[in-house]
């Protein structure tokens, strides 16, 4: 499966790249490709391209607030979890985006 997303978080600090390696260590030992985006105090770093958004398979948002370009996954599923679901239980989130 080709899974990308947007990790984000209140400050954009701890649990956005927390959320961001723990998702990209459950996807990848469950043999997926896996690109996320993050979005915080630092601005938007690892952008999605256009590429790895029209070959996504499912998107996840994992994020506090509001992020920016949800328009770029029209007609794409679509997961949004609140960071802190990341961090606790990354493996069981993985399990139920396989399931969709």
């Amino acid at each position: 499966m080709n899974i990308i997303g947007i990790a984000a978080c209140t400050a954009g600090i701890a649990h956005t790249y927390i959320a961001k390696e723990k998702l990209i260590k459950a996807a990848e030992s469950r043999g997926h490709a896996i690109h996320i985006e993050t979005q915080g105090l630092a601005g938007t770093q690892d952008a999605l391209s256009k590429e790895q958004i029209d070959a996504a398979d499912i998107v996840v948002i994992a994020a506090d607030i509001k992020v920016n370009g949800r328009d770029r996954f029209k007609n794409k599923k679509i997961v949004e979890v609140p960071t802190s679901l990341v961090v606790k239980s990354p493996n069981k989130l993985v399990e139920k985006v396989e399931q969709i």
